[in-house]
């Protein structure tokens, strides 16, 4: 346990920013879950949609400074490839 007030402080803002990084790291996962199963599923209708929500949501995090901007990229990248691929697969 901190002996110091300042160092007390710090455990309790760290713990409330602990918990909201949690909340959008998870909201971040969900998304790209969503289209990952949607890929699985070929719902090439809905997925449009489930990229531009999780590429949202991956931006937002990089805006806070949850995952780092490369991080964002690369994610935002494979998201992108995999939706064409299973939209051109469809098609064929």
């Amino acid at each position: 346990m901190p002996n110091k007030v300042s160092a007390e402080k710090r455990v309790r803002q760290n713990e409330r920013r602990r918990a909201r990084n949690r909340t959008v790291r998870s909201a971040v996962r969900t998304s790209v879950k969503k289209v990952a199963k949607a890929i699985v599923e070929k719902k090439v209708e809905l997925l449009d949609a489930l990229v531009t929500d999780a590429q949202s949501e991956l931006a937002r995090a990089a805006k806070r400074k949850i995952i780092k901007k490369n991080n964002l990229a690369r994610s935002q990248s494979r998201l992108m490839k995999a939706a064409n691929a299973a939209k051109a697969a469809a098609k064929a």
